[in-house]
């Protein structure tokens, strides 16, 4: 009995592992920022027919406005209530089951370590209206109070977190002012997953559970051992929500991201980070080194992982990465960073869609990094517009609409499952490699021409180059490679190319 027990355990606890994507999806985007109605409308014109899996989208519960109502407003939390710039709770409710009827699910950005911060001040100045007092610790709109948070556990002498050292104040004491919850009451841990379970009764497949370096693993284990199956209407009986956590640990730390493995797949920092420092050519890194790209470079197991070239964060200079991480702001090496990560097989693949700003540095220090989404004079975002050209106006970026990035997501959705293959590389900046007999790629990084014939293992026949253009009908509209009956093509990159790769797979094949 206590066998079969153990079992059933370790079956529910590894169903958070599984990102609940559709049969030939593979990667998730986040569409930071967005109203839940523009998400809907992508769904169906966009994610929905080029491949993508999901959409991770910004915390969806009420939160504080605060003054020039900056991007990290959305975490902080006023009440568990669907009700924010991105919309209310019918529009959010529209957005996931015309997401679902596509095949293209919801992933929710949680914020569960805290509520809004000591000087948020009483009030109502929230985006649905809440009562709160935060100087005592009172959320009518929960309800929460003074009970339910950690400043009679927190030990520094600042009931924040003077030294990252000690574990023990990481994870009980404020993190930036921001009150932190008492997780080990009861009473906190059903409330979250109240919240939760409704997103799940709506239809989501799954959060990202944010600050959870802040938590300890056994309060967040309590809170999903309270969640309930997905809903059936989009999802087969008995599937988990699939749980992901931010976890910095870029090694070293008193706190690693191993400690969290027990409840779902952990955000792999380490990742962009250092394929940042090689694409960049810092350090003495070269991309000859990438041939044994993941856990040999101390990554977390590929089945734990979340891997991402930037997120919302560290595009912004904060939250692990530093210099090196590659952003639209870097275009050229973005896609090459991004195209890498979705032919190679490490780990689950989220891509990142971002709004413009005005970056404006002050001792190396972008001081622009807070400001929010596009938005009108009264504050509300404004809607992401399509261009003629399928890029989007009204300064969104979307990367993902890039069609260098598109089509990358397309391929990692063909060569699923295939074997990382073939190999090269010539000691330098050059590399290539296949994904068994389905795709190959290759780049080329180092400051002068490639010319050179190799072995992609692909069948015999004209192909369409999915970077500098793609298939369309009987044609490509960028590079044709031709590979030979014995698998090889010859491949001829400039380094001033715009996109020095290439990228071909078998659905591109004429």
């Amino acid at each position: 009995m206590q066998l079969s027990l153990l079992f059933l355990f370790i079956g529910v606890c590894s169903a958070h592992y599984n990102p609940n994507v559709e049969a030939g999806r593979t990667s998730i985007v986040h569409l930071f920022e967005w109203r839940w109605e523009d998400i809907a409308a992508e769904c169906e014109r966009y994610l929905g027919p080029n491949g993508f899996g999901g959409v991770q989208i910004s915390p969806a519960s009420e939160n504080l406005i605060m003054t020039n109502r900056p991007w990290e407003e959305r975490y902080q939390p006023v009440s568990y209530k669907i009700c924010t710039r991105s919309g209310n709770e019918e529009e959010f409710s529209d957005m996931v089951n015309r997401c679902n009827n596509v095949g293209v699910h919801i992933y929710v950005d949680v914020v569960m370590n805290h509520m809004t911060g000591y000087g948020a001040g009483v009030g109502t100045s929230s985006t649905c209206g809440s009562y709160f007092n935060s100087g005592a610790r009172e959320f009518k709109g929960v309800p929460y109070s003074f009970l339910d948070f950690n400043e009679y556990k927190c030990k520094s002498s600042s009931g924040g977190i003077d030294h990252y050292s000690d574990a023990y104040q990481v994870r009980d004491c404020q993190l930036l002012g921001l009150l932190d919850l008492a997780l080990e009451k009861d009473y906190v841990r059903c409330k979250i997953a109240d919240y939760l379970n409704h997103l799940i009764s709506i239809g989501v497949a799954g959060f990202r559970l944010d600050a959870s370096k802040h938590m300890w693993p056994g309060d967040i284990k309590a809170v999903i051992s309270r969640l309930d199956n997905l809903n059936t209407t989009w999802f087969p009986n008995d599937t988990r929500p699939f749980i992901y956590q931010e976890v910095i640990d870029l090694g070293g730390g008193t706190i690693s991201a191993s400690e969290y493995f027990g409840n779902g797949r952990v955000t792999e920092f380490k990742y962009g980070a250092k394929l940042g420092n090689v694409i960049r050519k810092w350090n003495g890194e070269k991309m000859a080194y990438l041939k044994n790209w993941g856990e040999d470079w101390a990554f977390m197991p590929s089945d734990r992982a979340l891997v991402f070239i930037d997120n919302h964060d560290n595009q912004r200079g904060h939250g692990a990465g530093g210099a090196s991480i590659l952003t639209f702001f870097d275009s050229q090496l973005y896609k090459m960073g991004v195209g890498f990560m979705l032919a190679h097989p490490y780990g689950f693949t989220r891509v990142m869609s971002s709004y413009q700003w005005p970056r404006y540095f002050v001792n190396g220090k972008d001081t622009n990094n807070w400001m929010g989404p596009p938005s009108n004079a009264n504050g509300s975002i404004k809607a992401v517009t399509i261009n003629a050209d399928t890029t989007c106006g009204n300064d969104w970026v979307c990367e993902h609409r890039w069609r260098q990035i598109k089509n990358m997501i397309i391929f990692r959705n063909v060569v699923d499952g295939q074997s990382f293959a073939n190999w090269w590389d010539n000691g330098s900046n050059q590399i290539a490699f296949g994904r068994g007999n389905k795709g190959f790629i290759i780049f080329n990084n180092d400051d002068w021409n490639m010319d050179i014939k190799l072995n992609t293992g692909l069948p015999a026949g004209l192909y369409c180059d999915v970077i500098s253009g793609q298939k369309e009908g009987t044609d490509c509209t960028g590079k044709q490679i031709t590979v030979s009956i014995e698998g090889f093509a010859r491949f001829q990159i400039s380094n001033t190319a715009e996109d020095p790769f290439v990228a071909i797979h078998v659905n591109a094949k004429l």
